[in-house]
Parts: structure tokens; sequence; C-alpha cells
């Protein structure tokens, strides 16, 4: 693996808590620094504590597509500092499963969140399967972290209510709680702030993503005050829709062209049942995806501007060298793309693969196509802490590619499990019609292709080296031993349970591509 301009050397803590070729996961709930002397899965630990533990901002946003980055210097300036995870998938394209396999490392169909809402997925069910215990914020307040959450938590919690008999209820591993239930608007909505909610109206100083900013600016202040390392994690609601721009942002980018791929207003050959004999978009539709389009450059220019307000405060407080920086999204976002109305759900790179941004001390400069997903950043930001992961759970620490290697047996593949189709009346997310609403699938993503299996026995196969756009389906034409293999693999990492099983599941066929 090469890495462009590469120029930075690992800093100590880095070099202490990367461990070549380690599986790991999230936390074990126990303590122990990642220097102490064991063997994981064959490899043993470096030796040595390390001097210091990085300081994390995390900042993750909703519904943010590639091309959305565009419009964020800040952000492009991040990528530039740091490194890129060009193969970065989630586990499904859709808030509640993504954000849930985010805080715990593990697939959907461990953690039991499919969906936004109960009975198969919200937070009633990511609470009822005790996955708050075993959190990146629970891992690192373990390890002595000051911890904030700030603004989307996971869809159905809502500020005021009562669980366990706790009324407004914080989740354990949070020094600092400032969420919001329904922040879609960006305006008239009521925070959780350690357990007092608060409302806010319509002013311009309510804008919610100014919001928690300022209070994520005023948290690292706080933080470095006390001398503690910290965790700042604030999710925007910001650009899911309605797209609500800052107050200084509208009006803006009215010119601004819709940008049209291969696959803008084109469907795959060969397509599954759902996607099959759409008609092509009318003047109209196009018109009003050039419109969402420009509603969404507006909304990220907060998110943008948070981004570049916090690194200046972080370099205020004189924190930036000792703090890791991370930015992503919980999903993509489609906009035209296979005659496709705005939304999400499938599992086109449009919608699975998104940013993952990371920079900091020790971190390498350039790009990486490592495979990655949403459930190695608990693994990576407890380690990061010190802490010893958990291999219960089922992703590994990207710490030995943010130093700039890959180990021999990093997972090749990346699961996305969808229960579908979506119909659920109160679900921000239930897909409009013409947006695409595709039924239970399971999906295989490699550096090189994509494999889908519908629960109904509609199969896709994209070989993205030769189709990136992926507009050609081969599935048909694929060696009956090659398909028996990707439904085995598929098979295997439905059921694969902690890092090793998983990790030795993710080790996908190369299907028989040169």
């Amino acid at each position: 693996m090469t890495f462009a301009g590469v120029r930075r050397k690992a800093m100590p803590w880095l070099a202490a808590v990367v461990l070549a070729g380690s599986v790991t996961a999230c936390d074990s709930g126990g303590g122990g620094g990642a220097g102490a002397a064991e063997e994981r899965d064959g490899a043993p630990e470096a030796h040595g504590a390390p001097a210091a533990r990085p300081n994390i901002v995390w900042v993750l946003t909703d519904d943010l597509s590639s091309d959305l980055v565009d419009h964020m210097p800040n952000v492009r300036a991040l990528r530039k500092e740091g490194m890129s995870f060009e193969n970065y998938t989630v586990t499904d394209s859709l808030c509640c499963p993504s954000r849930s396999s985010l805080f715990t490392g593990k697939y959907p169909h461990n953690t039991g969140v499919f969906t936004n809402s109960p009975p198969d997925g919200g937070f009633d069910v990511f609470h009822r399967k005790g996955n708050e215990d075993k959190t990146f914020a629970t891992a690192l307040q373990r390890q002595g972290y000051r911890t904030a959450m700030m603004g989307k938590y996971l869809n159905g919690y809502e500020p005021d209510m009562t669980v366990g008999g706790e009324k407004n209820y914080v989740p354990p591993g949070w020094d600092e709680w400032a969420v919001a239930g329904n922040g879609y608007k960006e305006y008239d909505y009521t925070l959780n702030e350690n357990g007092r909610t608060v409302d806010y109206g319509h002013d311009a100083k309510d804008y919610l993503t100014d919001v928690v900013g300022a209070k994520g600016q005023d948290f690292v202040e706080e933080a470095v005050a006390d001398k503690k390392p910290f965790l700042l994690d604030i999710s925007t609601f910001a650009p899911h829709g309605p797209a609500t721009p800052a107050p200084q942002d509208r009006g803006t980018y009215r010119d601004l062209d819709l940008p049209k791929s291969p696959a803008f207003d084109e469907t795959p050959t060969d397509a599954p049942g759902w996607l099959r004999d759409k008609k092509p978009l009318t003047r109209q539709q196009v018109q009003e995806i050039t419109r969402t389009h420009r509603k969404r450059v507006r909304a990220v220019q907060a998110v943008d501007r948070m981004v570049g307000d916090l690194r200046k405060v972080l370099e205020a407080e004189g924190v930036a060298d000792d703090t890791v920086f991370a930015f992503a999204s919980d999903n993509g976002f489609h906009l035209g793309q296979y005659r496709l109305t705005p939304g999400k759900q499938t599992a086109f790179d449009t919608d699975v693969n998104v940013p993952l941004v990371v920079t900091g001390p020790g971190v390498e400069h350039g790009t990486t196509g490592a495979i990655a997903s949403n459930i190695d950043l608990c693994p990576t930001f407890t380690e990061l802490g010190g802490g010893t992961p958990d291999p219960g759970a089922d992703g590994r620490s990207l710490l030995p590619l943010l130093k700039g290697g890959t180990p021999q047996d990093w997972p090749t593949g990346a699961l996305i499990e969808h229960h579908g189709p979506n119909s659920a009346p109160d679900d921000p997310d239930k897909p409009r019609k013409g947006s695409g609403n595709p039924p239970t699938y399971d999906a295989l993503r490699t550096d090189r292709y994509t494999y889908v299996e519908y629960r109904d026995g509609a199969h896709e196969f994209y070989d993205r080296g030769k189709d990136p756009d992926m507009l050609h389906n081969t599935y048909a034409g694929l060696d009956p031993a090659v398909r028996e293999q990707l439904a085995a693999a598929v098979a295997e990492m439905r059921d694969c349970e902690g890092a090793k099983e998983c990790s030795a599941a993710a080790r996908a066929p190369d299907a028989g591509l040169s």
C-alpha cells in the first residue's frame, strides 16, 4: 500500500497502540491499556503504555454523499492533511442501524437494529438489547476520558423520555449530553442538556448545527482546563431533509449545476424487480432533484464552518497536535442515479460508500483503498484511548491503517444488511414514491465488486473495476462455482459474531476477477 504526500512520523502514543496484524473490536468492559502483555489471535501486543493518549473529535453527518465534500473547504483541508478511506462502507444505508454499528462495533445482526423503528430497530431495540453498555463512550470514560455527545443520537430517542425509571434519560458513558429528538428542521426543537430539557425556538441563534458547534467548543475549553483527555462526538442532522440552511446561507448556490454521473437517469442491465422498468426521469423531476442538491449544499456550509471552528479552538487551546479529528457520514444519498428520486437504502455506492477522513498526530497523509466499515470506529476509538478492545464485537481497529500499513489478514469484504421495504409511517427516512424502497437484502462489497442477494431470490453482481458506475448486473453470467462461493461468504458473514470470527469471514472470495 502506498500513500501520497506522507511526511509525518508516527507519534509515540500511536506507535505504542498500533498492533500490527492484531484483531480488535470494541470495549471489553475491563481495564488495561493497549500495551498490556497479552496475545490476541496470535499477535503479541506492543509493550509499554503510550506516553500520552490523544483527544478525539468525531463529527458525524446525516445523509452526506461524497459529492458534497467538494463544497466543504474545511473538510477538504482535513482530507489533504490526513487519511481518506476510499472503501469505507456502512453496514446499512439507514440512520439507526448504521449508528448502532458505529457505537458498538457490531453488525446489525448482532445489535438487533435493522431499521429506524420497532420491532427490529430504533432506540428502543438498541437500548433493550443492552447495546448502550458497551460503546466507545463507555470504553473511553472508563479510561479516564471526559466524554460529550451533542446533536443527533438514535431514531426514537426523545429528550424528555423516561427509560428504566430515569426521567430525561441520558445513556451511560457520557459526561456531557446535549441531544435533540427531532432536529431535522434545525429550529423549534428540544435538547436534553445533561438531564434537563431546554426548548429552542426559531431565531437565528437557535440554528441547531450552530448551537451544538458552540457547545462543542465550550466542551473542548473546559476539558483542556480540567487537563483530561476528551472525546467529543458531534452528530449533525444536516444535510438530512428538509436540509434547512443557516441564515447566512439562504439564497446561495442558486445556479449550482447538478452533478450527473453516467448512472444518472439510467438503470442497470438485468436490474432486480424493484428497480426494473423505471421510466426516465421527467423534466420536473430533474428540476426537483437539482433543487434538492442545492439545498443540501447550502445545509452543509454550517457543518463545514463547525469543523473549521472546532479546529481553531483546538489550536487556540494548544491541543491540536494531540487530537485525532475524524469526519464521516452515517450513510450516503442518491440523486437521480438509477432513475431514483432523492433517497438511500440501496446497495449502490451512492448510498453505502461514504467519506471517512481522519487526521491527527501519527496519522499518515494520503488515501487507503483498504476495506473499512463503521463497525471499525468503536474499536479504533477504544484503542486510541488506551482501552482493551472487546473480541466480542465484530470490527477491527483502524490504527494499523492510520499508521500506513495493512495487516496481511485484513478483511477484504464489508457486509451490508438491509431490511425492507420501509413502510413505517412515522419514519423520517420512509422512501417517497420513486426514491427506491428495496426489499430485504444482504450484500458483500469489496474493493473490486459488489454482490447483492435479495430474500425474494433476486441477485446482483457488479464488477466495479470495469463498471464503476454499477450499470451492468453480470450475476447471470457468473460461473456456478463462483455463485456458490459468494452465497457462502455472505451466509458466513451474516452469522458471524466477534472480531476473530467476523474478520475471518470477511476474507471475501475474488469471484474469479483478474
